[in-house]
């Protein structure tokens, strides 16, 4: 029983050491995948950037006299013509003083007056020697001081005009209005914080304002302005309709970031851009010719990004410098030569020199 038992362990062993021989000495089954010919085409020269949309004109509406503030004539929020009514201010201080002034005009003119006939009355006797020179003079310079005068009191009376006509606080510009700064029945004054009373934003045409680096702003500024265009896409990842056209461009570059300042303005009929939202800017700058593969056959690793090529029946891992994406695409500036044969499925399973199999 015992010779039994060891003939069958011995038989068993044997047949373990046969099948594990047998798949040693199978050849690897080549993974099947799908390849791309590479081949170069016309592309747009692109990149990406975020930008923020402010507005075309933004103002601050601050109180020009001291006083009450005794009404607010607009809704928060609400869009507004240039010269609607935002604020009124108290006028009866201001009137007084312009009553006061006109006052001081009258009292003025009169006086002029008054010394202008006695100066004439004087010249004429000191022409026939009736009264000594100097009184002739003494009349005249009372004259020209009165005219003086008078000049002084018209100007006070056209600044309490002004000072009066600031009660009603009227919008420079038309726009959409901001919160209200100051409550009814508080005390303005320009002198201190109070001053600030709204803001004012033109948001149509709205402007966005974003940055770029050294290269894409050479790739810009190289480019004709017909040739340069502006495409956006909302937080949502809807494409805005409205075509954008460049209407600033720094003349510095800044140490700290490498990058130009720039921005571009775009109709906004519809205030579906508000300022101080942000927006994916994407900006084509003509066109080149270059190799675009799918994204889904770009990897990377420790070392960068690749792709995965068929050569010879089998994988050959090429490093790649990519550009910008085009759809679902990605544009390959280098690494890439045409009629390379690019592999775009099964990549997880592919290893340096593995076989493959094309489908």
């Amino acid at each position: 029983m015992r010779a039994l038992i060891l003939l069958m362990v011995t038989t068993l062993f044997a047949c373990s050491q046969g099948d594990a021989r047998q798949k040693k000495d199978a050849a690897p089954q080549a993974v099947p995948v799908s390849v791309l010919e590479a081949l170069p085409r016309d592309v747009p020269v692109s990149f990406e950037a975020v930008g923020r949309a402010e507005g075309s004109r933004e103002v601050q509406v601050r109180a020009r006299v001291s006083g009450i503030l005794e009404k607010q004539a607009y809704v928060e929020g609400d869009s507004v013509q240039a010269g609607a009514v935002l604020f009124q201010i108290e006028r009866a201080p201001f009137e007084i003083e312009l009553a006061q002034a006109r006052g001081t005009l009258s009292q003025e003119l009169a006086r002029e007056d008054l010394a202008q006939k006695e100066y004439e009355r004087l010249k004429g006797l000191a022409d026939r020697r009736a009264i000594s020179q100097k009184e002739a003079d003494q009349a005249a310079s009372s004259a020209r001081q009165s005219s003086a005068a008078v000049q002084v009191a018209r100007a006070r009376v056209r600044q309490a005009e002004l000072n009066l006509s600031y009660t009603t606080v009227s919008a420079p510009i038309g726009g959409i209005t901001g919160r209200a700064q100051q409550s009814i029945g508080s005390l303005v004054s320009p002198a201190n914080e109070s001053a600030m009373l709204t803001t004012l934003t033109r948001a149509d045409p709205v402007w966005v304002r974003f940055s770029v680096s050294e290269a894409e702003f050479s790739r810009i500024r190289g480019s004709e302005p017909k040739d340069v265009a502006i495409k956006l896409e909302l937080a949502d990842g809807r494409a805005y309709p409205e075509q954008a056209k460049i209407n600033f461009a720094s003349s510095t570059v800044d140490a700290a970031t490498g990058t130009v300042q720039m921005r571009a303005e775009l109709p906004n009929p519809r205030l579906d851009l508000l300022p101080g939202q942000f927006v994916r800017v994407r900006v084509i700058a003509g066109m080149e010719r270059a190799i675009v593969v799918p994204q889904e056959a770009v990897m990377q690793n420790e070392g960068g990004r690749f792709v995965w090529l068929a050569a010879d029946g089998k994988a050959v891992q090429r490093p790649i410098r990519a550009g910008s994406w085009i759809g679902t695409d990605w544009v390959v500036l280098d690494g890439l030569k045409s009629g390379d044969k690019v592999i775009v499925d099964n990549l997880v399973r592919l290893r340096p020199g593995a076989a493959v199999a094309l489908k």
